[in-house]
């Protein structure tokens, strides 16, 4: 009886090591595709995050992250088929459906007219769907109110949508309420009321480097070297990691027309930190922006939609 006992213990502790082990190589998996998504090298991440899905194929952060490399590699398919895998695995995860739903909108603003309007109906249900999961993933909300106020009725967007989703949004947050407005102004080209409402977003001490830098897109394109400063240094107080504010203050002097060397030492200084990423204006065009002040800036700015 205690041989068998002694055995079983023994059985016991040989499994637990190699559930362990496994664990750890899977958490290794991640952890490299996330290394290699962070240093831009999206093909490698999906080599690494396929494999790390091969090994643990219910693992849902390895889905979404494999979707969100195949959007920055414009493949809108496979990260599709990713997103949707992250959403069979989790369906209460709020995030995957955000993701999703962003991956269907990427699409759709590629398709033939018949599939972006199934498309777009797949992405206001997903928007959805992440809100009722958790009513204050901020980001699905913007998405949702961005949704609303750009597309048509036919496909279930409209303004008078957005309305409410922003009030309930500014009642939980005042900066994301006023970006959100701001930016549906920014959709219908009411830009008096959008530089209004984003300089009450500015005021209200955001806490989401997204959305400050985004407001920084729309200052480049708009010409506003003072907000750009603004941007600048609330977003490095917000996130000191983050090389954008550098971006934008070298573009605020250069719409000044002070100080081009230090304008360009920031731009040269963005330019070798920054991700090539979505969301991040592309670096290797920065340091010419110095040389050919505004056309470039407009070019290089990236808003969520263009002015």
């Amino acid at each position: 009886m205690v041989r068998r006992m002694k055995r079983l213990l023994a059985a016991l502790c040989i499994a637990s090591t190699l559930m362990a082990a496994a664990s750890a190589k899977q958490e290794a998996g991640l952890e490299a595709g996330r290394r290699a998504y962070e240093a831009s090298d999206y093909a490698k991440a999906i080599q690494v995050l396929q494999a790390a899905a091969a090994n643990d194929p219910q693992n849902g952060d390895v889905q979404l992250l494999l979707a969100k490399s195949y959007l920055e590699l414009l493949e809108y398919d496979p990260a599709i088929k990713s997103a949707e895998k992250a959403v069979a695995i989790d369906s209460q995860n709020s995030v995957y459906h955000e993701w999703l739903g962003r991956a269907y909108g990427e699409k759709a603003d590629h398709a033939s007219l018949f599939s972006a309007m199934s498309l777009a109906k797949k992405t206001r249900k997903e928007f959805e769907t992440a809100i009722q999961l958790d009513g204050k993933n901020f980001s699905a909300r913007q998405a949702l109110i961005e949704f609303d106020c750009s597309a048509p009725g036919i496909v279930g967007g409209g303004e008078e949508k957005a309305l409410p989703q922003t009030k309930q949004l500014a009642e939980m947050d005042a900066a994301e309420g006023h970006y959100a407005a701001g930016n549906c102004r920014r959709q219908k080209k009411d830009f008096a009321v959008a530089d209004e409402e984003f300089a009450k977003a500015l005021e209200s001490n955001p806490k989401s480097a997204v959305l400050i830098y985004d407001i920084g897109d729309y200052a480049v394109k708009r010409g506003q070297p003072e907000r750009l400063l603004a941007v600048a240094d609330m977003g490095e107080r917000v996130a000191p990691d983050d090389p954008r504010g550098k971006f934008y203050r070298g573009v605020a002097l250069v719409l000044k027309k002070e100080n081009p060397e230090e304008a360009e030492r920031l731009l040269r200084e963005y330019a070798k930190k920054a991700p090539l990423r979505s969301g991040y204006p592309r670096p290797a065009a920065a340091p010419r922006v110095a040389r050919t002040p505004l056309r470039r800036a407009e070019q290089d700015g990236r808003g969520r939609e263009g002015i």
